[in-house]
């Protein structure tokens, strides 16, 4: 019974040799080259190089022989001041990153006094004091958010002065304190609006359309939003004027309503 199995088995190979390779029998197809048949006992399989017929743009993309270019921008010896990192970002975009980490800081500093004077005892509005003491974090941790950036891109941060608040006073004769405070919030969020739409448009002239989706995914879309609620703030302590309407929207911000 073995026996008549195994010349079946032999039969049916036969007959299946006559048919590959478009009807040719295995005897008729052109014998394997040296390096394949020995890759084959050596338990490899030899791959076909590709063909411009075989890509969609009838061009072999040949890693190894492009790369050569970017290998000749790498430093032999690096510098404490070069970068390994750096490819397309222009000396005009690590400026205006180092810029915007500056305003962001400020900013930052401003809402900082702020905080201070809404938490002082013959003030008394701990929501407020609570607002700006978040804003002075959201803005320093935007300031970091852009130090990062820098690194990454291969820039270099270059830290500037602070300037301290021109007043440390913000109680206004006929807007009281509230309004004055949301007022200059306002502005100051338009004016880092404006700083962060230049810096934009530094990263598009410069063809940087790395730097305009971090700017456009980080930041300017958020600047809108604040933009928006710092001026319902604005009309708000406007209609409640000066007496208990600002002490009742004191406590809403505490609370975190707003």
């Amino acid at each position: 019974m073995a026996a008549s199995l195994s010349s079946s088995a032999v039969r049916s190979v036969a007959s299946f040799g006559q048919t590959i390779a478009g009807g040719r029998s295995l005897s008729q197809t052109k014998p394997a080259p040296a390096f394949v048949k020995s890759a084959a006992r050596k338990g490899f399989r030899a791959e076909a190089k590709p063909t411009a017929e075989a890509t969609l743009t009838g061009v072999v993309f040949e890693p190894f022989a492009e790369v050569q270019s970017q290998l000749t921008q790498v430093p032999a010896v690096i510098q404490p001041q070069e970068s390994f990192a750096r490819q397309n970002y222009s000396s005009a975009a690590e400026a205006g990153i180092n810029e915007q980490i500056n305003i962001e800081y400020n900013i930052s500093y401003v809402y900082h006094a702020l905080y201070c004077y809404f938490d002082r005892d013959n003030v008394a509005l701990p929501g407020f004091a609570k607002y700006f003491k978040a804003a002075s974090a959201e803005e320093r941790e935007h300031a970091e958010k852009l130090m990062e950036y820098q690194n990454k891109r291969g820039g270099r941060v270059k830290l500037q002065s602070i300037l301290m608040p021109a007043t440390m006073d913000f109680d206004h004769p006929e807007k009281g304190d509230a309004l004055y405070a949301m007022e200059l919030t306002l502005a100051l969020e338009k004016l880092v609006n404006e700083k962060l739409l230049a810096l934009h448009q530094v990263a598009a002239d410069a063809g940087d359309v790395q730097l305009t989706d971090f700017l456009e995914g980080n930041f300017l879309n958020e600047q809108v939003d604040a933009i928006k609620q710092v001026s319902d703030y604005v009309s708000q302590l406007r209609r409640v004027g000066k007496g208990h309407g600002v002490f009742h929207f004191d406590l809403q911000l505490e609370a975190g309503a707003h």
